[in-house]
């Protein structure tokens, strides 16, 4: 039986705007993207470990002001296996166990974020969201209902064992296609996400000649405090 060690690692505690520590065939980024919408608030990320492939971080935040802007990101991102054309992909196998600790009223999702383009490392066209958590938030969407809910564009779809409902809205510079729980959250995922690409080219929504750029997965913040703990995730691109 083969035996997975334990790999040195960076664990340095990040807090910049930008701050990023690579480890092995990923990095993380603290990700502070939008923290100039926030009155006051600060966020750190630290990676816990590494052994073979599977990765474990840590996020901590505090976010005041503006309760309906997404203030950071925090994530882990994938440095191999991107940057190929969607029909050239396979699968995406992943597993993904994480916990959220909270104080107070929080705003906030846990999801995977892949980014598609026309051209090998060019510009996003397409943004594609996998949430395995809605706390208090919501998809961006062209439609809202009279109370001001996101209306999806699919419903009821059956999706790597749960159910999922699809919202699609344009960010100001991409398309975005997020696929919601209908109910629930889900701490502990194990799947292959290509599924929900291949839903979207199925379904005309992106073409299988766009090119994968980006696969993120981390917590999104927008108000409130909260500490966001991955305890084991991989994923690759095959």
């Amino acid at each position: 039986m083969h035996k997975v060690h334990a790999r040195s690692v960076d664990t340095t505690l990040i807090a910049g705007k930008w701050d990023t520590v690579n480890a092995g065939q990923y990095s993380l980024f603290n990700d502070l993207w939008n923290q100039q919408n926030a009155t006051w608030g600060s966020q750190t990320s630290q990676i816990t470990s590494l052994s073979g492939s599977s990765i474990a971080w840590i996020t901590t935040y505090t976010w005041v002001g503006e309760p309906g802007q997404v203030k950071s990101f925090a994530n882990i991102q994938l440095n191999t296996g991107v940057n190929q054309q969607l029909s050239a992909i396979s699968s995406i196998p992943t597993t993904w166990q994480w916990g959220l600790s909270t104080s107070g009223l929080v705003s906030g999702d846990v999801a995977y974020d892949l980014f598609t383009s026309y051209n090998a490392g060019g510009s996003n066209v397409n943004e594609i969201m996998i949430w395995l958590a809605n706390v208090n938030s919501g998809p961006i969407s062209k439609e809202y209902n009279a109370e001001g809910q996101a209306v999806p564009i699919a419903t009821n779809l059956s999706l790597e064992g749960y159910t999922w409902d699809l919202y699609s809205g344009y960010n100001g510079v991409n398309q975005v296609y997020s696929f919601l729980l209908t109910s629930g959250t889900v701490e502990s995922f194990s799947g292959d996400i290509y599924q929900f690409l291949s839903y979207l080219i199925n379904n005309k929504s992106i073409g299988s000649s766009q090119y994968l750029t980006a696969v993120q997965a981390g917590t999104e913040a927008l108000t409130g405090t909260a500490q966001f703990v991955t305890y084991n995730y991989n994923l690759a691109v095959n």
